[in-house]
């Protein structure tokens, strides 16, 4: 696993992480149950505190990237349709609630819009 961290990015340091190691993942570059450096020692590796990576695999693990099994380690999950089940459950969770709120269809549907290019235009590695 080859992860780099730019000190000059305007990117915080464990988003760097979370979005490198969430990529390598879903292209299969890191397969599911390989397991992850501690984080001591990908804090080491890195030059970061080590609370820094922790982050990134705490976040990674709510996004269903990675399991932590205690002695076993943090290990790569099977990724499958994670991502699209989850987003899908966090679009019918934001519908559900601007539509309570009496957000008009277009309004809530243009914030929508206007949130995902500015996501994708500020992820690294990612082209909107």
């Amino acid at each position: 696993m080859e992860l780099f961290v730019d000190p000059a990015s305007a990117t915080p340091p464990f988003e760097q992480i979370r979005a490198q190691i969430a990529e390598q993942a879903r292209s299969g570059e890191l397969p599911t149950g390989l397991r992850l450096p501690t984080v001591r020692a990908l804090a080491e590796q890195l030059g970061l505190a080590a609370g820094t990576v922790a982050k990134a695999y705490r976040e990674l693990e709510g996004d269903g990237v990675v399991e932590t099994h205690g002695r076993r380690g943090t290990l790569i999950a099977a990724v499958g349709d994670t991502g699209h089940r989850l987003a899908a459950a966090a679009a019918a969770e934001y519908a559900g609630r601007t539509r309570r709120l009496g957000v008009p269809y277009a309004d809530a549907l243009a914030a929508v819009e206007t949130a995902l290019r500015l996501a994708y235009q500020e992820a690294p590695g990612r082209e909107g």
